[in-house]
This record gives C-alpha cells, structure tokens and sequence, in this order.
C-alpha cells in the first residue's frame, strides 16, 4: 500500500527531524576549520596540539561507533538519539567555555562519541520509520544534512570572524540544532522494528498505524517478525572465509575514502587558503563558504542520479577528478606562482576536488557499504566499515599540519593525489556495480564465491566470469 498524502507529510517530517543528527554531525566536523585559526590567538599551541584540537572529534567518533550498535539495540533509537542530543549539548558548553586547551579537548571528545553514535543511529531510525518506496531518498536525507551542516558551519566561522571570542560563538552555535533535535525527537515515535524486537506488538502496531496513517499495518508487522527471525552472527563469524572478502572491500572503502585527502579540506581549507595566499582569516574563511555550496550541491546531484548513472562511473570518474585536481594543488605550490593566481588556482582545484568527492567517494561509499554485507553479519560488518572509516578519518587529520611543515604543501598533495591513484585502480578491480540488483542476489553471489568485481551484478554468464583475469587471480 502506498503511503497517501497526509503519511508522507509526516514521515518527512519525522525524518528531516532526525537527520539533525546529520546537520551536527558536519557542522562540528566543520566548524573546527575557522575556530582553529583563532584558537591559536588565544592559546600557545603547537603544531601537534592543533592537529589534536580537530581530530579530537575523530577519537570520539571511532569509540563511539564501536558502541552504536549494542546502544541502540538497548536503549532503543528514539531514546538514544534523545542521549545523544545531551552529550551534543554538554560537549558544545564545555568546548565553547573551556579557559584551557585541554578543556576544548575534552568538549570535542563528548562531541565526538555523540557523532559517533549518530552517524549510526540516525539513518537507522529513518530507514525503520520509513516505507520501503520513499527508503532510499529518506536516508540519503542524513548525508545532505552532514553537508549543510557543514556549509552551516563555515557561514557561521565567516559570520564571527571579527568578534572577540570568536571560536567560542562558533562552538556555541552548535548549541542551536543540538537543542532543536532534543525537543524534536521528544515528540517522534519509536522506531517500530524495536518496539517489535522487545515484543512491544501492540505498541509497533499503534506506532506503524500512525506512521502510515492507516489501520491496515498487519502485514508490515508481519514483514518485520519475519525479518527478525534472521540470526544475527557474532563477532567472529564476520571473518568466516566466505565473509572476508566483502568485510576487507567495507574496511577498504572506508580507508580510501580518507586516505584521498577530503578532511584535510574539510577540517583545514582556510588554513590551505592563507598558505596559497589569503591576506587574512576573514578573506580565506569566506572561500571556505564556496566549499561548503558546492558540496551541498554535488551532493544533490550524486542523490537524484545514483540510481540512474550506476556506482562504478560515479566512483571511477570522482577518483579521477580528485586527483588532478590534487595534481593541479601540488604544481601550484611547486612552480611558486605569483599571489593571485595561486589563490585563484587553489579555489578552482578545492572546488572541483569537493564536486568530485561528494559525487563519488562521499554518497557511494555508505550506500555500496549497506548492499554488500549479508542480512545475518550487516550489522556488525558495517560496524567495522563505519570504524575504519573514523580510524583512519583520525589518521589524516591528525598529521595533515605535520607534513605540511615536514614536506612542504606540494609534496603533502602530490601524496594524497598517488593515493587517488592507487585508489582508482582498487576501485576497478574490486568494487562492484550494485544498481539495479536485489540484495538478495548479492548475498547469493558472495555465498557462491564470486568475485568482488561480481557480486553486484545478476549472473547470466558464468563461464565468461570465471574465465576472466579477475576471477583467475582471485
């Protein structure tokens, strides 16, 4: 039954609500890359300590995500997210007010752990309240919000730049959306797949009758109990042989998707900004808003064409602009050019590198990650994606500034522009095109063994596919 008028109303609302998590998610992932410039005004802080500052959040993150999974299966999605709101808010007044550096630490640690959980739990509870017809676009919702977040937190660094205490305001800030999602979710319904968990069924129902705006919800409650009925595997049964190799594609595209460079922009474009030229905080901060634009914007465009383009030529063709224009970053800096053009070179390349990125590595890395593991290990595999992607999100942060000032800027993008390179041809090789093809087919193409370069695609020619070099070399 297709949801009328009044349902999808309110399932939009319903989910736009909790992609707020989303918002906070990229806006204190990127409001760090203004506030930073004028923390160091205030606080004698050395390289290492700056890069601790923005990949504090990261730390947080990665335990967090470890955590997301047994959270929400105790506490429940609605009541967790409700948590998370807490911890948003009492790591946002302790960041904002701290009178030492390591009082920012410890803030953006609560942050982090909060956006750890969120980054799980959010899309999860959309995707439980939603229909199966609006599912995609719904949860695609969170990772639009992570990029307005973003675009919010750069406007805001802009917007502050000139107040004093201007890196507490924009910590503070955050304090807006993380109170709206508070109040929010006080007033949404439980995600009834739980409910129907703890055998709340009488509960499911009523929540899934308003959902749906309908009395007719017996066959979604059934639906659900069947889905149950799936046994969920352990930890160790993840590396069962027939597992591994989807779990090792999860954890590498999580690796790729950082080891490429998008958070050196992300947490530090202002500061690429005055290195290429920028006379002042306020002039690089405002290019930074432009970043945030197009994000949102490539970001639109990867969600209206996914399903119509396929993932591989999105994937393949991101990768390829990242890194040229990673190519275009490094010559820069190498030939020296004057000033100006330097400034307007490294605008053009950030831009096209951020179009490129949102299109490719940033929408498809979290859709592929949720069509490739079976139903009985989905949970815990994307656990271990979810934390390879925070580990080494800690990672690149984490030393960006050290090799800047260890290898100069030219090197430091030459070197992210060859992990482009030997991310492309990983990505070739190995990542499948998922469009169009049942999850059902996929898991009955990894149980049969195929390769990874296969598993998304029906199999209507077996003899060509084993024949291939691939499967040879597999």
């Amino acid at each position: 039954m297709r949801p009328n008028h009044q349902s999808r109303l309110y399932i939009y609302t319903v989910s736009a609500i909790a992609a707020v998590a989303g918002l906070l998610f990229g806006f204190d992932t990127g409001i760090i890359s203004g506030a930073l410039l004028f923390i160091e005004k205030d606080f004698v802080v050395s390289t290492e300590m700056k890069e601790l500052i923005v990949s504090s959040v990261l730390f947080g993150a990665m335990f967090g995500s470890l955590a997301s999974g047994r959270l929400t299966d105790q506490f429940g999605r609605r009541r967790l997210m409700l948590i998370i709101s807490a911890l948003f808010i009492a790591g946002t007044l302790i960041a904002s007010f701290a009178a030492q550096v390591y009082s920012i630490l410890f803030g953006r640690l609560f942050i982090g752990f909060a956006i750890g959980i969120g980054s799980y739990t959010a899309p999860l509870y959309i995707a439980e309240v939603s229909p199966h017809e609006l599912r995609g676009g719904l949860v695609s919702l969170n990772q639009l919000a992570i990029t307005i977040g973003i675009l919010c937190s750069f406007l805001i660094n802009y917007a502050f730049t000139n107040i004093d205490g201007s890196w507490r305001w924009m910590f503070g800030i955050g304090l807006v959306p993380a109170v709206l999602l508070s109040i929010g979710m006080v007033f949404l319904p439980e995600s009834p797949r739980w409910l129907v968990k703890q055998n709340m069924i009488d509960k499911a129902t009523m929540t899934l009758q308003h959902l749906r705006n309908t009395k007719d919800v017996s066959h979604e409650i059934h639906e659900i109990q069947n889905s149950l009925k799936v046994r969920q595997a352990s930890f160790r049964e993840i590396f069962a042989p027939w597992i591994l190799p989807v779990l090792f594609l999860g954890a590498m595209l999580g690796f790729i998707q950082q080891v490429t460079g998008i958070n050196t922009i992300i947490y530090y474009a202002p500061t690429i900004f005055q290195l290429a030229g920028f006379p002042d905080a306020s002039s690089s901060i405002l290019a930074t808003v432009g970043i945030g634009v197009v994000n949102v914007l490539a970001t639109i465009f990867a969600v209206c064409y996914l399903d119509k383009l396929g993932r591989r030529p999105l994937l393949l063709t991101g990768l390829v602009g990242m890194c040229l224009s990673l190519l275009g970053l490094s010559l820069a800096f190498q030939t020296g050019a004057d000033a100006s053009m330097l400034r307007w070179i490294a605008i053009g390349c950030t831009f096209f590198y951020i179009i490129c990125f949102a299109f490719s590595l940033g929408a498809i890395l979290w859709l592929v990650v949720s069509e490739i593991f079976p139903l009985e290990v989905r949970a815990t595999a994307m656990g271990v994606a979810v934390f390879s992607c925070w580990l080494w999100n800690f990672a690149v942060s984490s030393t960006f500034l050290t090799l800047l000032n260890a290898l100069g800027p030219s090197a430091t993008f030459l070197l992210y522009a060859v992990m482009c390179i030997f991310s492309f041809a990983f990505c070739y090789c190995k990542v499948p095109e998922t469009k169009g093809v049942t999850l059902e087919q996929i898991e009955d193409n990894i149980r049969k063994r195929m390769p990874l370069r296969y598993i998304g695609q029906p199999v209507f020619d077996k003899t060509a596919i084993t024949e291939s070099p691939e499967y040879q070399a597999d």
